[in-house]
C-alpha cells in the first residue's frame, strides 16, 4: 500500500521561514482553486516547506534551485508515495513558483520555477484495468446491504449510481431531498425522476460549477428508509458519520473510499471504488441500454462527449471476431 506524508503540525509550521509562509497564504487566497484543491495544496505546500526547513537550511523559496526540487522529489519517492501523489505535490510547488515569477518579478527578477522541464516526472504506477461492475454485481451488492439493513450504504449506492456523481458531490446531498416531489416539466407534467437542490460540482474557484442532479424512484425510497432508521438529528446532510460525541456530522469523501475498499469490494470479491460507480453507470447506459452518448454526457456533467467516452468501457472482442 502506498504511504502518505504526515500532516505538518502548527508547531512545525511556526518554525518555517516567514517569507515562505507569506507566499503560501497569498497564493492560496487567490480564489481560483476549488475548496478540495485548496485543502490539498495547503497540505502539500506546508509539507514542502517543512522539508525545506529541515533539509535546505529553511531558505526562502526564491533562493531555492532546481536541484532542491529534485532532492525533494527523490525524498518523496523514498518515502514510498505513489506517482500520482508525488505529481500533485510537485504541481503545488510549481504553481506557487509560477505565482512568484509573475507577481514578484520586480523583487526577484532572477527567480525561475524550480520544477523545470529538466526534472523528470516520477514514472507512472501500473494502472488497474478499468472493469465496470456488471448490473448483476451491482444488484448483488445492493441486495446484500438491504439484507443487513444498512440503508445508508444502499441509499449511497443507488443515489450515486442514478446520478453518476462524484464523491464530493454525493456528500453534499441534503436530507431535505427526500421530501421533494417528482420533477415537473414546463407544462407541469410529472417526470419519472427527482431533482436535487444546487450542488457544487467539480470546477475551478470556490463556487466551482453548480449543478442539480436527477435521481430515480428507487434511490428516493432508499433515502427515505435510511432517514426513517436514522431518526431525528440536527445534521442537514443525507450521508453522515458519527463524531466523537456521538452526534451525526457530514460524511467525509474518504469514508466513501473506506466503504468501497473494505466493505463493497469484499462483498463482491472484485475491486470497487467510488469512481467505478460513475463508469459503470455510463457503460450500462451507452453499451447495454443504447442511450445516446450526449444524454450520458449531460448526466455526468462533461463538457464534451470525448470525455464521456473515457468512462464508457466497450467489449471489442466481437469486432475482432470479424477479422478471423
Amino acid at each position: 500500500m502506498m504511504k502518505r506524508l504526515a500532516e505538518v503540525t502548527h508547531e512545525i509550521w511556526e518554525e518555517v521561514n516567514p517569507h515562505n509562509k507569506q507566499f503560501v497564504e497569498e497564493f492560496l487566497s487567490q480564489g481560483h482553486l476549488s475548496p478540495q484543491t485548496l485543502k490539498q495544496y495547503r497540505s502539500g505546500l506546508m509539507q514542502f516547506f517543512a522539508w525545506v526547513k529541515d533539509n535546505r537550511f529553511n531558505k526562502p523559496i526564491y533562493e531555492l534551485k532546481p536541484r532542491d526540487a529534485l532532492l525533494y522529489q527523490n525524498y518523496l519517492i523514498n518515502q514510498g508515495l505513489s506517482s500520482s501523489a508525488i505529481k500533485f505535490k510537485r504541481s503545488a510547488v510549481s504553481s506557487l513558483c509560477g505565482y512568484i515569477e509573475i507577481y514578484y518579478s520586480d523583487d526577484f527578477p532572477m527567480f525561475r520555477n524550480i520544477y523545470n522541464k529538466n526534472i523528470p516526472n516520477p514514472p507512472s504506477a501500473k494502472r488497474h484495468e478499468k472493469i465496470p461492475l456488471t448490473k448483476e454485481q451491482f444488484e448483488t451488492l445492493v441486495s446484500k446491504l438491504e439484507e443487513k439493513g444498512d440503508w445508508q450504504k444502499v441509499a449511497y449506492l443507488l443515489y450515486t449510481y442514478s446520478t453518476g456523481c462524484r464523491r464530493e458531490e454525493s456528500r453534499q446531498l441534503l436530507k431535505e431531498a427526500a421530501t421533494y416531489d417528482r420533477y415537473k416539466d414546463k407544462e407541469g407534467n410529472d417526470k419519472p425522476f427527482y431533482m436535487t437542490h444546487s450542488i457544487r460540482a467539480k470546477g475551478r474557484g470556490r463556487e466551482g460549477k453548480v449543478r442539480k442532479f436527477t435521481f430515480d424512484e428507487r434511490a428516493m425510497e432508499a433515502m427515505k428508509k435510511w432517514l426513517e432508521l436514522r431518526g431525528d438529528d440536527d445534521c442537514e446532510y443525507m450521508f453522515v458519520a458519527k463524531g466523537k460525541g456521538g452526534e451525526y456530522q457530514q460524511i467525509s469523501a474518504n469514508m466513501f473510499n473506506h466503504w468501497c475498499t473494505n466493505i463493497f469490494s469484499k462483498m463482491l470479491g472484485v475491486r470497487v471504488h467510488p469512481h467505478l460507480l460513475r463508469s459503470s453507470r455510463a457503460t450500462h447506459a451507452v453499451v447495454e441500454e443504447g442511450k445516446d452518448i450526449k444524454a450520458v454526457q449531460k448526466l455526468l456533467g462533461h463538457a464534451s462527449t470525448e470525455t464521456t467516452e473515457i468512462y464508457v468501457v466497450r467489449d471489442d472482442s466481437e469486432d475482432l471476431d470479424d477479422l478471423f
